[in-house]
């Protein structure tokens, strides 16, 4: 099921409403829809460097908007429709523990999520689950996407084709490992 959804997701990067297309997938990704925008985006870039930050900045703009939806589900939606989708995820089991601490870190939390290859939409609902700064959220939101998607659309334009296989395959490890030593070294400041 979910190679079928993966290639018709990729089907769409070839029509001629791949902009809105890939704003649909963005905005729906940050809150429910297993499949990331970069298996529209990465293609569409390909296919158009020139329009390489435009997609991008689609992509960002669709994908905050997304994650606000995610935050109003966690805050308004959370027992009827956020904990199904967390339940999904395998995610449910570690939202009391999650919730205390939460708000102490939780502009990282997004910000992590946001360029990590972890679930964007886990972290959406649970930021509206447990109330954290709605601004703070919108603000990690859009540096954490806007750098996942630009970084992208950047490689792609400066190296066209051949950086494709960098992109989908360890670029989310990179990411995953700068955000770990950025909030370490923030940790260690502020403990030491």
């Amino acid at each position: 099921m979910l190679r079928r959804l993966y290639d018709w997701t990729l089907s769409l990067a070839r029509a001629p409403h791949a902009l809105t297309a890939l704003a649909v997938i963005a905005f729906i990704e940050s809150s429910v829809f297993p499949i990331p925008p970069d298996v529209l985006m990465i293609p569409m870039i390909i296919a158009a460097p020139h329009r390489a930050f435009l997609i991008a900045g689609v992509a960002t703009l669709a994908s905050v908007l997304g994650g606000v939806a995610g935050y109003a589900i966690g805050w308004g939606l959370y027992d009827t429709v956020g904990r199904p989708v967390l339940e999904f995820y395998g995610k449910d089991a570690y939202f009391a523990e999650f919730a205390t601490r939460y708000n102490e870190w939780g502009a990282w939390v997004v910000l992590f999520a946001g360029v990590t290859p972890f679930p964007y939409k886990v972290i959406t609902i649970l930021s509206g689950a447990t109330a954290l700064s709605l601004p703070v959220f919108i603000l990690a939101s859009v540096i954490a996407r806007g750098l996942r998607f630009f970084i992208v659309a950047a490689l792609l334009w400066r190296f066209g084709a051949p950086i494709r296989d960098f992109i989908e395959r360890r670029l989310g490890l990179m990411f995953t490992l700068f955000m770990i030593l950025l909030i370490g070294g923030f940790a260690a400041v502020r403990y030491l």
